[in-house]
């Protein structure tokens, strides 16, 4: 057993739905121990013994981290973190039983949030879970306002979507209309349907909003 137990002075986390605390480990006792620790904080862990099995669990609807150990049975730790580097709600906490600086540093080049060596102080690992699902809970509410934009920018018809894609680039409604072969009345119609949906207040937040979905979406002259 390599965890050491000391009585925290934090109060438990509160949410409406229980952040979710992955924990990988192939080490009996660790991984139980882990998930006391964790449960008694008030959060939800879910335990794993390989990188196979925790990738067979289904996805946490809720804030969420990972604690992997960073030699696993079978795909290790770093292995794993390669696999789950989209799930970018999710962040790693790496646990280890020998310092590795060479490990430590391809972890944290690979996003890790911490590294922690084992016998791990529960202090120290309570304050990584905490900035952790902080880190979780903002990446989610980012995840849901640009759903929320895809959403109305699918909401708009194509000849909206083109002249957005010009107008955002810096096209007068002249160059747009000239562009697409309607004239300037109609562009500012398109304009104001365009804006409506978008629920844009002003042009400076369109142009916000076309640079948060352009990885998502064909904004632009083609």
């Amino acid at each position: 057993m390599n965890l050491k137990f000391t009585s925290s002075g934090h109060s438990a986390y509160q949410s409406p739905a229980p952040p979710v605390v992955f924990v990988v480990d192939g080490d009996d006792a660790s991984r139980d121990a882990l998930a006391a620790l964790i449960r008694a904080a008030g959060w939800e862990p879910r335990t794993a013994a390989s990188a196979r099995e925790f990738l067979q669990q289904e996805r946490a609807v809720t804030a969420s981290c990972l604690i992997v150990e960073l030699e696993l049975p079978g795909s290790s730790g770093l292995d794993l973190q390669r696999l789950v580097a989209d799930r970018t709600d999710m962040p790693v906490i790496f646990v280890s039983s020998r310092a590795d600086i060479q490990a430590t540093v391809r972890a944290m080049k690979g996003g890790a949030f911490e590294f922690l060596t084992k016998p791990i102080v529960p202090e120290v690992l309570l304050d990584a879970i905490r900035g952790a699902l902080e880190r979780s809970q903002a990446s989610l509410r980012q995840l849901t306002r640009i759903n929320a934009l895809h959403e109305r920018y699918e909401s708009l018809s194509r000849r909206e979507r083109e002249v957005m894609g010009l107008l955002v680039v810096g096209r007068l409604n002249k160059q747009v209309g000239g562009e697409l072969g309607i004239s300037e009345i109609t562009v500012k119609a398109h304009r104001g349907r365009m804006m409506r949906k978008m629920r844009a207040s002003s042009f400076a937040e369109l142009v916000t909003m076309a640079a948060t979905l352009r990885p998502m979406a064909s904004i632009g002259p083609h």
